[in-house]
């Protein structure tokens, strides 16, 4: 049971990570913070500001010693290597403490009093502060005691600039450990600094004192020291109390679990790299997408729970990550091949069970190539666009991978198993994959930017040829046209206000899947003058038969073509059924 503890000084806080009694555990975090922030923290300091207590997490129990990594403090902060902390073996080490909120803070402290600061490109800093006067009252940092990091030549130019102040080297404040503040006034002396010297030397004399009292004598050191060895409990209380600043999901957590427990690869390392693969095929994951991926190839509960992510399992992870990987990228570059991107794909989830069906079959350096068996290749694509437009992963996914999951393990079906999923889901209301006739007709005039648009077109689109090829979403009658019309006196109202609704020139009644090359040559032209000049496949493109195609027929054009389309939905999609509810 964790309490309350007396309050510590900041000199017992660097006592305790100089002697490595103060550590910090593998699901922290990398210090992030920049020099401007730390001179913040001092300044808050230096004027009574409450800085918030901390939590510590006493270990002792071996078992916890063994499943989790635990780092050193930094000593110095380099950008350019990301601040990692030095791994620290902890097996058989007497009890220690963890800190589990409030390391960047308390690293903050330890680089001002002890170590040094390096930005990329930049010479070695040290946290400096004026002493020869306070800061004005309209600082645009908001501060009062001028701290600044300064390398060797940033301090020859303050100097340079302002010869009237007097740079303090921060850490210089250790040498004057005794508790009599008189002490501090050595500084003066050995430095031959007289009040001459000095704007306001009682100022300079002050400050020093002050910051000397806020190191080695104030107990401003605020902690809750926890000391179950329940690591589940403890971990529990971590994710509820790092909050502030950047709020730490319970992902981070796990992630960081994760990568404690893999022995020959970096996971972080391998999932960033993951991340950029399918960035390079034009989409964005995030490392929960990762995570869950992993849990639901090789766990049947795929919840985000500390119990879901033990030893054996994450050793799985990293036993099988080439695959892993693979699968992942692969499917997403069968997206890209499909025409999907970032803006269309409007649920990552539901890629998940495509990765899985790549990755249980082996078939992830085979699966992206335009000879492998298209048919199996259409079932997964059919199963995508009305998995999307259903919005099957809205709300509770968890339940809804888990169902897909235990269909796809249980099926006879020697491809991927629509069919089955499709059986499975029909008696749900909000998550089955049927299309009522007026699901239809209200998918028919959606948007072209729409983001469901891209799915829609795809449905009936399903005959093209989509390897190595980019289609278009094309106006079938211009839209220049719609957009430039103005009333002419030959037009009714009706006509006018049909021929300006979006509704009807600028959906899917009136857009069809253009090969990118082919649309950029059509451009505006006219649909009636691009049919006849490039002798176009009328069915092929879904454009109605015996049916005038000039400007002046478009009522009549979209009223067929809606028939059209409607019918075609229906014969890609195999079924419709009325009697289903809809959301």
């Amino acid at each position: 049971m964790g309490s309350y503890q007396t309050a510590i000084t900041i000199n017992d806080v660097l006592n305790n990570i100089h002697s490595r009694k103060y550590l910090i555990p593998a699901i922290q975090r990398k210090y992030v913070w920049t020099t401007e922030q730390i001179e913040s923290l001092f300044d808050s300091i230096m004027r009574n500001y409450p800085i918030n207590s901390f939590m510590f997490w006493k270990v002792t129990d071996e078992k916890i010693k063994d499943d989790l990594r635990f780092y050193q403090f930094l000593t110095a902060y380099k950008e350019s290597d990301g601040g990692n902390n030095e791994y620290i073996d902890v097996k058989g080490k007497d009890e220690f403490v963890a800190v589990i909120d409030g390391q960047q803070r308390l690293t903050s402290i330890y680089l001002g009093l002890s170590g040094s600061y390096v930005c990329k490109g930049t010479e070695e800093k040290y946290l400096y502060l004026d002493i020869s006067s306070p800061l004005p009252e309209d600082d645009e940092r908001n501060m009062s005691y001028n701290f600044k990091f300064l390398s060797e030549n940033d301090l020859k130019k303050e100097q340079k600039n302002n010869p009237d102040a007097k740079w303090f080297r921060v850490n210089d404040i250790l040498r004057y450990k005794d508790k009599d503040l008189e002490k501090v006034e050595l500084y003066f002396v050995e430095n031959n600094l007289t009040q001459d010297d000095f704007k306001d030397f009682n100022f300079a004399r002050w400050t020093l004192m002050k910051l000397h009292r806020k190191v080695f004598t104030d107990q401003i050191i605020n902690y809750y020291l926890e000391d179950s060895q329940n690591e589940e409990e403890v971990l529990d209380i971590f994710v509820r109390t790092n909050s502030g600043g950047t709020k730490l999901s319970f992902s981070d957590l796990l992630m960081s679990k994760t990568t404690s427990q893999w022995k020959n690869k970096d996971a972080r390392k391998a999932i960033e790299e993951t991340k950029k693969e399918v960035k390079s095929c034009g989409f964005d994951v995030n490392t929960d997408f990762v995570l869950k991926t992993c849990l639901f190839l090789f766990n049947d509960n795929i919840k985000f729970q500390i119990k879901n992510f033990k030893v054996d399992m994450i050793k799985k992870f990293e036993d099988n990550w080439d695959r892993i990987d693979d699968s992942i990228v692969a499917a997403f570059n069968l997206l890209k091949s499909w025409g999907f991107d970032e803006l269309n794909l409007t649920s990552k989830n539901a890629v998940i069970p495509i990765v899985f069906y790549i990755y249980t079959k082996g078939i992830e350096t085979e699966i992206t190539k335009p000879t492998y068996d298209k048919d199996e290749k259409e079932q997964i694509r059919k199963w995508l666009c009305l998995s999307l437009l259903k919005k099957v992963f809205g709300g509770q996914s968890d339940t809804i991978l888990t169902k897909i999951k235990s269909v796809m393990n249980e099926t006879e079906e020697k491809g991927f198993p629509f069919k089955d999923i499709k059986e499975a889901f029909k008696g749900n209301p909000t998550k089955n994959l049927y299309l009522t006739s007026d699901y239809i007709d209200s998918l028919l005039h959606t948007d072209i930017n729409d983001s469901y648009c891209y799915s829609i077109l795809s449905l009936l689109y399903a005959h093209l040829d989509y390897n190595n090829q980019r289609f278009h979403k094309d106006h079938l009658h211009p839209k220049s046209y719609f957009t430039g019309l103005r009333k002419k006196d030959d037009m009714d109202e009706e006509t006018y206000k049909f021929y300006k609704d979006k509704a009807n020139y600028n959906s899917v009644v009136n857009l069809q899947l253009l090969n990118g090359y082919v649309n950029e040559s059509k451009n505006a032209t006219s649909l009636k003058e691009w049919v006849e000049k490039n002798k176009i496949d009328k069915k092929f493109q879904l454009i109605p038969e015996n049916v005038s195609l000039d400007i002046k027929d478009f009522k009549i054009f979209i009223k067929e073509r809606e028939a059209l389309l409607k019918k075609r939905l229906l014969e890609v999609v195999g079924y419709v059924d009325d009697n289903v509810e809809e959301n």
